[in-house]
């Protein structure tokens, strides 16, 4: 057997609809200590769903190869082709791959490629290297650039080189409108482009019922990717985010989108707490009135980790709460807490990494004693 009729039977339909099967099944079992609750779930596409993506580049008999590594084992392993890589992504490796080998300047100790990619056309390639990166190499990349019709960055240890620009401009439907977001190379985006939509829309749908002469507040904003979306439910947003990358981006992503409801602030979950509470000054609140705000609702999307114990306590202050997980277990340990003042209303699912045992999720909570 081929080592594409291998990919090709692993990567079956039948294969993807089992593996998010057993996923939602182990979500639905934690999530039932809390009752019975219908899960509405977004499947992806079982390939070409990977819009971003980065592979080790290993030299070997005198040529680079894409390479992975295996958990556990040191000596990386060549890999000729990635199905779930978005259309974008398994069009360039090929050629890429070829014009890295077919110039020496380009090669020589080339550690790792990134690709960045959009539904909407643009590539981003991040070439990362074991050298300093001087005119000639600059020189070559441009070349390659045009070549290739991509955005090329060259990168060695506290060195950047970029060639036009260190971004791609994503377009998203939702709802009937089209979103655009700028996604810069060192920050995070959503890898997945069709269960991003999903999810957007999903989350527009729990705040469509909202007061709009009411505010909302979002912790771990990112690039302001759901802000942008919720903004039209809202009299005002509070954002917070602690990523300088992340918060430059959500600015240009609100104006990109002529929206002027957002205020993006650069603070943890942990010091937007203290702030609530009153318990220490910031100098980046000191154009902001907390007080002039009228909380109805909080959105937060965590990392892994999920919500510290003072962050639950805030969230349970209002009275709904709109959380989306990228890991169910920490997910259920803070439901642990927050379904003792709120009910579950609605829960989704969202497959953002098939193949994986990861699962991106959803839920929506109402204090208990507001109707």
């Amino acid at each position: 057997m081929t080592s594409k009729q291998m990919l090709d039977k692993r990567y079956s339909d039948h294969n993807y609809q089992q593996q998010l099967d057993q996923k939602v099944t182990r979500f639905q079992q934690e999530l039932s200590r809390f009752g019975d609750y219908p899960i509405l779930i977004h499947p992806s596409k079982p390939l070409n769903f990977r819009m971003r993506a980065e592979f080790r580049i290993w030299h070997e008999n005198g040529a680079a190869h894409y390479a992975m590594h295996k958990s556990g084992e040191k000596k990386p392993y060549i890999i000729t082709g990635f199905p779930i890589g978005g259309p974008l992504i398994t069009a360039l490796m090929s050629p890429l791959l070829e014009a890295i080998n077919a110039s020496h300047i380009i090669s020589h100790r080339l550690f790792s490629v990134e690709f960045l990619t959009t539904d909407s056309g643009q590539s981003l390639v991040t070439l990362i290297y074991h050298k300093p990166l001087n005119d000639t190499w600059q020189t070559e990349a441009e070349v390659l650039q045009a070549q290739l019709s991509v955005y090329i960055i060259g990168r060695s240890r506290k060195q950047k080189r970029v060639l036009t620009q260190d971004f791609v401009t994503e377009s998203i439907l939702v709802g009937g409108r089209e979103y655009r977001y700028q996604q810069v190379e060192s920050g995070f985006t959503q890898p997945n482009v069709s269960i991003n939509a999903n999810m957007l829309t999903w989350a527009s749908a729990c705040c469509a019922d909202d007061n709009q002469n009411a505010d909302l507040l979002e912790l771990y904003c990112g690039n302001g990717n759901f802000t942008v979306v919720l903004a039209q439910h809202f009299k005002n947003i509070l954002a917070t985010e602690v990523s300088k990358v992340s918060v430059a981006s959500a600015e240009t992503n609100f104006s990109l989108n002529d929206i002027d409801n957002i205020t993006v602030v650069r603070l943890s979950s942990e010091e937007i707490t203290q702030a609530l509470n009153g318990d220490r000054p910031f100098r980046r609140l000191r154009n902001i009135n907390l007080s002039a705000f009228n909380f109805s609702t909080v959105f937060v999307d965590p990392p892994r980790s999920g919500l510290d114990s003072g962050t639950e306590d805030l969230v349970a202050r209002f009275d709904k709460i709109l959380y989306v997980s990228c890991n169910p277990t920490t997910l259920i340990n803070n439901l642990s807490s927050l379904c003792k003042t709120h009910d579950i209303v609605n829960v989704a699912a969202f497959d953002q990494f098939p193949w994986t045992d990861h699962l991106e999720t959803g839920v929506f909570l109402v204090r208990k004693d507001s109707a």
